[in-house]
């Protein structure tokens, strides 16, 4: 009986085919960056009362809420005067680098509301420069940069 199970375990072990391949880490690099989708973040910038929200939604809104807020208590300081009654939205693109700090890239802002209020584009930068603390937006534990796309309404009578 131990002679024919010696020539079935050796036929077993022979006609197994064990193939292996090697793959680089650049190729691996390549398949995990094909995977991720990199327009979205694993953490949002946040200042240090959000820092702890782990809902990504209630960290998105914590933190524009806080830039909403800045704005208009810098824009409120200013007490413009204006010939016009406005009602207008303008659109600001702010860039989050990776060490958390802000810089305005862009400033969407109809003529009409410019030429009213001639200093709205150095009042936006005051408000952005005078932002607390910002931890960057993280992707799979590395600080990444972001850009937001945020709506102001300005009125004034």
């Amino acid at each position: 009986m131990r002679k024919s199970i010696l020539p079935a375990l050796l036929f077993l072990c022979l006609s197994c085919n064990f193939e292996t391949k090697k793959i680089s880490s650049e190729e691996v690099l390549e398949q995990e960056s094909k995977a991720l989708n990199w327009k979205e973040v694993d953490e949002y910038p946040a200042f240090e009362e959000c820092k702890n929200l782990s809902e990504l939604t209630e960290a998105r809104s914590c933190f524009e809420k806080k830039i909403n807020q800045t704005i208009i208590s810098v824009l409120v300081a200013q007490q413009p005067v204006v010939t016009k009654s406005i009602d207008d939205t303008l659109y600001l693109y702010l860039e989050i680098d990776h060490s958390g700090n802000p810089k305005i890239t862009e400033i969407e802002v109809d003529p009409t509301i410019t030429n009213q209020l001639p200093d709205i584009r150095k009042w936006l930068r005051q408000s952005i420069d005078s932002l607390p603390k910002i931890y960057p937006a993280n992707k799979r534990g590395i600080p990444v940069s972001t850009v937001f796309k945020m709506p102001v309404v300005v009125k004034a009578e």
